[in-house]
């Protein structure tokens, strides 16, 4: 299996693909991380790509797997990214 991209060779990679400076690239890279980051709560879409969203989970009950033992597992916030039926389509190809 190949290795994922890194920061760096994403910024370059668009750096070169649409003309401007690496250092551009990585700001551009680094504020929609950052804003992203501001408005999961309200659904973050990146358009083809997918989208952030904030999920109330239930509690739970769950087992300690060395002693068997259950354990209530309390209710919080997680994040999820849900990847759009176009970015699936584009990698596995259509049924």
């Amino acid at each position: 299996m190949a290795k994922p991209m890194t920061k760096s060779q994403i910024a370059d990679h668009l750096a070169k693909k649409t003309g401007i400076t690496k250092k551009t690239a990585v700001q551009i890279l680094d504020e929609l991380a950052a804003l992203a980051y501001k408005e999961a709560k309200n659904t973050f879409t990146i358009p083809g790509i997918g989208k952030l969203v904030l999920v109330n989970r239930k509690a739970r009950i769950g087992r300690n797997p060395q002693t068997g033992e259950q354990i209530k597992i309390p209710a919080k916030k997680v994040v999820k990214f849900r990847v759009s039926k176009v970015c699936k389509d584009a990698i596995l190809g259509k049924k």
